[in-house]
């Protein structure tokens, strides 16, 4: 007992005599915790709501869409499928609110809410047979409206007719992703308001989903189901052609990228900041305890020789060094919960990545700290433990020094950077790490600013969209054409295409014509110059296993489309899975008239005046949407850049802190031998910061290169993997990163000059004791 009360008397001590460094441990371990728990919590569960979603919902993980009634009981006998989901008749309307046409989908649910893929009422009641023509609205398409409980609203059919709609509720669902960006929008209704609305069936078309066990099946039970409904269909429909009855496929993963708030650059930038800051942050941590050991060996060397064992000090070094590890990782811990909570607003925490990051970190910080608490306890007892620093022959840098004939404190300063050549170089990485790092921030700052300057370069070409809204589409077209402000005006639709040897449906982009082509950012092969000719996103060549020059076959609603892809687009949207084509590739079934106008404006014309002025020009007929750019919908990453290079600093500055705190132990004896051979105080002050300063000079540079040479490597490769495509990475400026090392040289060596300063103002008597 009196062992333990002593050494935890030793341990307070130690770690009250150097606050400011223990704080700065624990913080930067904390940062770290706190970035990785992010991570994993807000990221998955938070910017990707699509898990919780189809967890409530005991969602589908297969769509399919067929005109007529698909064999239910057939798919249901598909080897890995559980349930089935309807199958729902489905009718296209346009539903007519405050003057905006918008397009929506009718599904035919009944009262009674079914065991698979049920909506999540959030407002409001579920269908009741006691109201007729009450609906539930599908959440982001009500909030797109505009619609709450109660709202009246107008739907068109096909036929012309006019019907009017009450919202009953409005409901959240994991069928499809969220509205405008996955259209139309879903309205659930009854079967026989439905059929009132459309009552011709060949008008309609017919909704099924699938249950699996394992959602890794997918693919191979589309294709089995695809197979499937082939067989069976085409038997009962005799005018029917193959591939006419399926008309689109749609899988989870489909709508969880759909729901996905384009978290993979965020994702990817926390995770590797995690990971890199964690290394950092064990070096810094090793390098504190290995700096700490050096300057505990006399009270070490006293402790042995009052009866501690090894094992005994090696236990108090590693309790010491590794609470302070444990108590950034719990505070880490806390601030990542609490992030969570501030952000989604909810205390559900995904427990075991937690747990598993949690107990990751605090394994590796203990055995960072694990090897200097061994080589404390094997400290032999006074007399044999030395005071002095190791004695070599000058290093080459030294010999330079001399002969360049530098001032003498500069060429002391230049010796005494590596008289410990392991702790030299574990305060050079430890900096060159958190300084790679920051370079790769950096970096993605970059890459945000050029699509900030050229939206061109990621399809955003055109600044506004237009839809007809009120009008008809050549009174809209007359209208944007007419506008002094409009350099071009591309018609343009979307549809979507069955890809059938995928099983699962992808977006077709028609815009402009081959003559009228609009500028796709190709950064590979070139465009397309005549009809039958396509680019395609990155996502979309992996999806098919094609490559630049291969044909591919889709379907677009029983019409078979068959193009040769001859470039490669940067593609932000749908994870890339989006074929580029003209509009005179498709049929014109799908084309006449253009679902939207995109209009690329002149130089200098302001996008916000043009829309206010087409929208007086047309009295609020037209609905005129700016081009949304990438980087606006991922400028939380700069907030997160931000954060990133605060909590590297302070690991930094921990591993200066150990590099000074050596550097003045090591100098202890030498500050009376330098004052005695007439250097003034500021010279001694010299030549200790010259000794930490071309460590952090060595180590700055060396990260910022590192940095520098596989930032835009690392982004192009996220670019690869998540369906944009490479070819979006851009390095920072040359005068960036000047003034990044600048500054970290400079704030180092100003951080390292206030301890110097105090040891070299010290009498001599207390400095050499």
């Amino acid at each position: 007992m009196s062992t333990l009360r002593a050494g935890s008397r030793w341990i307070r001590a130690d770690l009250l005599a150097r606050r400011g460094q223990a704080a700065l441990t624990v913080l930067a371990v904390a940062g770290i915790v706190a970035a990785l728990i992010a991570a994993v919590t807000l990221l998955e569960d938070g910017t990707n709501p699509w898990r919780s979603l189809f967890a409530q919902t005991d969602g589908a993980h297969v769509w399919l869409y067929t005109k007529d009634p698909p064999p239910v009981d057939q798919l249901r006998r598909i080897d890995g499928v559980t349930d089935t989901a309807g199958p729902y008749r489905s009718a296209p309307v346009t539903v007519v609110q405050n003057g905006k046409k918008d397009p929506a989908g009718l599904r035919a649910m009944p009262a009674a809410m079914p065991p698979v893929a049920h909506p999540v009422v959030a407002e409001g009641r579920w269908l009741d047979g006691a109201q007729f023509n009450g609906v539930v609205v599908e959440r982001s398409f009500a909030t797109s409206l505009r619609l709450r409980v109660g709202t009246p609203f107008t739907v068109i059919a096909l036929s012309g007719q006019r019907y009017t709609l009450y919202v009953r509720g409005i409901a959240d669902s994991a069928d499809q992703g969220f509205y405008p960006e996955w259209t139309p929008g879903l309205i659930w209704v009854l079967p026989q308001m439905l059929d009132s609305v459309e009552p011709a069936l060949g008008r309609s078309e017919f909704v099924t989903g699938l249950r699996l066990t394992d959602p890794e099946d997918t693919q191979l039970v589309s294709q089995r189901a695809v197979v499937t409904i082939d067989d069976q269909l085409q038997r009962a429909a005799d005018s029917a052609t193959p591939g006419d009855q399926l008309q689109r496929v749609y899988t989870w993963r489909e709508v969880r990228a759909a729901m996905e708030l384009d978290n993979r650059l965020l994702g990817t930038l926390l995770a590797l900041f995690g990971v890199v800051g964690l290394v950092a942050a064990v070096l810094a941590l090793a390098n504190a305890a290995g700096g700490r050991v050096l300057g505990q060996l006399r009270d070490l060397a006293t402790l042995k020789s009052m009866g501690f064992t090894a094992a005994q000090i090696a236990l108090l070094l590693l309790v010491e060094h590794g609470a302070l590890g444990l108590l950034g990782i719990g505070i880490g811990a806390l601030a990542g919960w609490a992030a969570t909570v501030a952000v989604l607003g909810t205390t559900s925490v995904a427990a075991v990545p937690v747990l598993a990051i949690v107990a990751g970190t605090a394994l590796v910080v203990l055995a960072a700290v694990g090897l200097p608490a061994w080589r404390g306890g094997r400290t032999p007892p006074i007399p044999d433990a030395p005071a002095a620093p190791p004695r070599g022959h000058l290093s080459r840098l030294a010999r330079l020094a001399l002969l360049v004939r530098l001032p003498p404190a500069l060429i002391l300063g230049t010796r005494d950077a590596f008289t410990r050549r392991a702790p030299a170089f574990l305060t050079a990485f430890g900096l060159a790490v958190p300084m790679m790092m920051i370079t790769i921030g950096l970096g993605v700052w970059a890459t945000m600013d050029n699509f900030l300057s050229h939206p061109e370069q990621v399809g955003q070409h055109a600044s506004l969209y237009v839809r007809p809204g009120k009008l008809q589409s050549d009174e809209a077209e007359k209208i944007v054409r007419n506008d002094p402000s409009v350099q071009q005006v591309y018609p343009g639709t979307e549809v979507n295409a069955l890809a059938p040897g995928e099983a699962r449906s992808v977006r077709v982009r028609a815009i402009g014509t081959q003559t009228e082509a609009y500028p796709f950012p190709v950064v590979e092969g070139r465009m397309y110059g005549q009809p039958g000719e396509a680019v395609a996103g990155q996502g979309l060549l992996d999806l098919l296993g094609a490559k630049i020059g291969d044909r591919v076959r889709l379907t677009v609603g029983g019409t078979p489309l068959i193009v040769r892809i001859v470039g490669r687009t940067v593609e932000p949207d749908l994870d890339g899975e989006v074929l580029s084509v003209g509009m005179d590739s498709l049929a014109a079934k799908d084309t006449v008239p253009p679902e939207f106008y995109a209009l690329a404006l002149k130089p200098g014309a302001d996008p916000g005046e043009v829309r206010g002025r087409l929208l007086a020009e047309s009295s609020e007929s037209l609905d005129v949407q700016r081009a949304v750019n990438p980087a606006d919908r991922l400028s939380i990453i700069r907030v997160v850049i931000v954060a990133m290079i605060a909590v590297l600093a302070l690991i930094g500055l921990a591993n200066l802190l150990t590099a000074s705190a050596l550097g003045l132990r090591d100098h202890a004896l030498d500050l009376a031998v330098l004052k005695a051979m007439g250097l003034t105080p500021r010279q001694v002050m010299a030549t200790l910061v010259t000794g930490t300063g071309l460590l952090v000079v060595v180590g700055v540079v060396t990260g910022t290169v590192a940095g520098a040479s596989v930032v835009t490597g690392l982004i192009d490769l996220q670019g690869h993997t998540s369906g944009v495509g490479a070819g979006i990475g851009r390095p920072p400026s040359l005068f960036t990163l000047l003034t990044a090392v600048f500054l970290a040289v400079g704030a180092s060596l100003a951080v390292a000059l206030l301890p110097a300063r105090r040891a070299a103002r010290a009498q001599v008597p207390v400095t050499a004791r």
